[in-house]
């Protein structure tokens, strides 16, 4: 791989999107399979300014062994460590950098019930913290190859040019040509003006449509905003959450969604399972039926996790016409494959597409309609003839999507 265009991308996940203060720290989470890679992120991170770099070595292989040799009790059990790390992060809200490559089959053959109970006690026990730090600090989701992920995305090739083609989609899809920073600049043009459109109509629903049975309504909740691009935290700092995104979402109203949704791509789960050929029927906003080709005992697994897991947390829009999309991979990987289409995701909603959630208690937005919840999985429903209608509060219905493409 051409190495000033991984200079251009490590220059790219620092700049424009964990963006760290002068001065302030970073935390990165990067597995074994690209150290080299991560050295450069570590390095332009010291040369943007950083006061230090906190880096955490994860091994999924490791991981895989854990899930298989230690009592489903210990996994499930906070170490005595987690609470103050937790409580270091609030207090000094550092910027989170993930480098993620985890093979998407990793966990095949483990007992995925084991696994979900274990890291949903685990996400149970962090979400207090994570509340905490909810919209005051920057963060990335970033990608780099490991060999497991290159063989599952282009099998039948050796492994070395298997990573070589992982590494040439992932530069792709994040416009990495040597001026990556100056292409997300203008990018955000467009997310801006389409964000400002959608905003100005302050719609009450959104219907969706599509031939292959997808009928589905969804209500949005009151002032609340579409985002898309970057973000920002409460002091203002804009930072790119995901690297890649093609997306503008925002957050609808936990209770009001009603109707058939039909996947049009497999759901990874956080846990390694994979869900396929999948619908999922909602009723007052609630899932009530669903079924899968492929992950049956997964899908039931994901909606019971809480409450909060049978509802809708996020509304996303993305063109069929998605640069990802158009590639014709599979990735194997959420922070790609919903970027191919419009999706939706079960459990948490985001804060910080409702106006002024920053003076607003966590209650007071459960209370309004944000959903919550300790998983936040995307499925997706985007397909080529993919309808979208917005309803204004006050009736007008607007075409938003026509054929799987934006209508402005």
């Amino acid at each position: 791989m051409d190495i000033s265009l991984l200079q251009d991308y490590a220059r790219l996940i620092v700049e424009a999107g964990v963006n760290p203060d002068k001065g302030q720290a970073v935390m990165v989470y990067a597995e074994l399979d690209q150290p080299d890679f991560v050295r450069m992120v570590v390095k332009s991170l010291y040369e943007h300014g950083v006061s230090e770099v906190i880096l955490r070595w994860e091994d999924s292989q490791c991981r895989r062994l854990d899930y298989t040799y230690v009592e489903e009790g210990i996994l499930s059990k906070p170490k005595p460590w987690m609470a103050p790390r937790l409580e270091w992060q609030v207090e000094n809200l550092p910027a989170t950098l993930y480098l993620e490559s985890t093979p998407p089959d990793i966990f095949d053959g483990l007992d995925s019930e084991k696994i979900a109970r274990a890291e949903g006690a685990i996400r149970k026990f962090a979400k207090p913290f994570r509340d905490r730090r909810e919209g005051k600090h920057q963060w990335c989701i970033a990608t780099v190859p490991s060999i497991g992920w290159a063989r599952k995305v282009f099998p039948g090739v050796s492994d070395s040019e298997a990573v070589e083609r992982l590494w040439s989609a992932i530069l792709a899809a994040c416009y990495v040509d040597g001026k990556s920073v100056e292409n997300w600049k203008r990018i955000q043009g467009n997310f801006d003006r389409r964000a400002g459109i959608l905003n100005g109509h302050q719609f009450q629903s959104l219907h969706y449509q599509a031939s292959n049975g997808t009928d589905f309504t969804i209500g949005l909740i009151p002032n609340s905003i579409f985002e898309g691009g970057e973000s920002r935290d409460l002091s203002n700092r804009a930072f790119q959450a995901n690297l890649p995104s093609e997306e503008l979402f925002i957050t609808p109203k936990k209770g009001v969604a009603e109707g058939l949704l039909v996947a049009t791509r497999p759901l990874l789960t956080h846990t390694g399972a994979l869900i396929d050929g999948f619908s999922i029927r909602f009723h007052e906003g609630k899932a009530v039926e669903w079924h899968a080709e492929k992950g049956q005992r997964d899908l039931n697994l994901l909606i019971a996790t809480d409450e909060g897991a049978a509802y809708i947390g996020e509304c996303a829009l993305v063109p069929f016409s998605s640069p990802i999309n158009q590639s014709g991979l599979l990735y194997y990987s959420t922070i790609f494959d919903e970027n191919a289409g419009c999706h939706f995701a079960l459990g948490a909603g985001y804060n910080d597409t409702i106006v002024g959630y920053d003076k607003m208690t966590l209650d007071e937005l459960h209370a309004l309609g944000v959903n919550d919840s300790t998983i936040h999985e995307d499925f997706v429903v985007g397909c080529a003839d993919l309808e979208i209608t917005g309803t204004t509060a006050e009736g007008r219905r607007i075409p938003v999507f026509s054929k799987g493409e934006w209508c402005f």
